[in-house]
């Protein structure tokens, strides 16, 4: 019996000896390879750019740019946002995006209490970093980290200059702005006025309204009123273009009038093709988009720390009516 052990275990320590050698001839085989390694990358960055502008012609484009720079650095970006404006829809996408705990928020800035109290305060405390992409908004109120998009001053003084070289230096222009105060359009304002403020033959009327169409009619007729000799129209916010040069032209030929506005309403390149509007800043709003994903993701990585706080500019520039021959 004992004997009957003794060779028992005699047979295991052969076999365990044979199992061990050969892996350890597989380890040192030349020919033999570690298995393939897992993917050691982390997930994806996950973006959302917001805009309450959705569907027209310049947050298209800012989209194309932001989608196309994503996929080019494999981060995840989708695109929400209200239509026709709507405030309380675009502020229910923030509170989303933030209690979806989404990685970075590019955004259309809006300089209000609800905006701010989304960005300064639940932003923050989930860690989410804020870019403000084509309208800004004050840094100190809104804790966003930079902005990406035009120099909205220097694009109001650009107006002013081609408006004074179409008309003239007399003449009475009147200057529609947003009630609400949106700090891109103050600035654009600003501009406007510290050139045409210089020139004594210019008297300026500055009018305010809401953004509902009824509005901006209503608006438009109090101007027409006030001022019924007007040379020029400027829409600070270009949503108001067609309204009120639908309104101009009930009363006048919109033809002898020198109006002007910015591209980032959604119908001002029509407007502009059709000779309605003689004048409109071009922005690049495919930059904007790209540029805003670049620099997220950088700050992301830890690779740009900390961002530029006055913001990343992109360009700017007149784009003329073609005169009819």
């Amino acid at each position: 019996m004992r004997k009957t052990g003794i060779v028992l275990l005699c047979f295991l320590c052969a076999l365990l000896f044979y199992f061990t050698f050969t892996s350890a001839e597989k380890v040192f085989r030349s020919d033999w390879q570690l298995p393939a390694s897992t993917d050691l990358q982390g997930p994806q960055q996950r973006l959302v750019l917001i805009s309450k502008n959705m569907k027209t012609p310049f947050w298209d484009q800012v989209a194309k740019g932001a989608m196309d720079q994503a996929q080019k650095k494999g981060a995840s970006l989708e695109v929400w946002g209200s239509y026709g404006n709507n405030e309380k829809e675009f502020l229910e996408k923030i509170e989303l995006a933030i209690y979806s705990k989404v990685d970075g928020i590019i955004v259309q800035g809006m300089d209000t209490a609800e905006f701010n109290e989304l960005t300064k305060v639940k932003a923050s405390f989930y860690g989410i970093p804020i870019i403000t992409v084509a309208n800004d908004v004050p840094m100190e109120e809104s804790l966003r980290r930079t902005y990406v998009g035009s120099d909205q001053y220097l694009a109001g003084k650009m107006i002013a200059e081609q408006l004074l070289m179409d008309m003239g230096p007399n003449g009475n222009v009147v200057l529609l702005n947003d009630s609400q105060q949106e700090h891109y359009q103050m600035q654009r304002l600003q501009g406007i006025k510290d050139i045409l403020q210089k020139q004594p033959g210019v008297k300026i009327l500055t009018a305010k309204t809401g953004n509902t169409r009824e509005q901006i009619i209503s608006a438009t007729q109090q101007v027409l009123n006030e001022m019924p000799d007007a040379d020029a129209f400027v829409s600070i916010n270009a949503d108001f273009s067609g309204v009120m040069i639908q309104e101009i032209g009930k009363r006048f030929q919109v033809e002898p009038f020198f109006i002007y506005s910015f591209d980032d309403g959604p119908d001002s390149m029509a407007l502009l093709g059709q000779g309605k509007l003689d004048g409109i800043i071009e922005q690049s709003p495919e930059k904007m988009g790209s540029t805003s994903v670049e620099l997220i993701l950088k700050w992301l990585d830890d690779e740009t720390m900390p961002l530029e706080m006055e913001g990343y500019l992109t360009d700017i520039q007149m784009l003329k009516a073609v005169e009819s021959p």
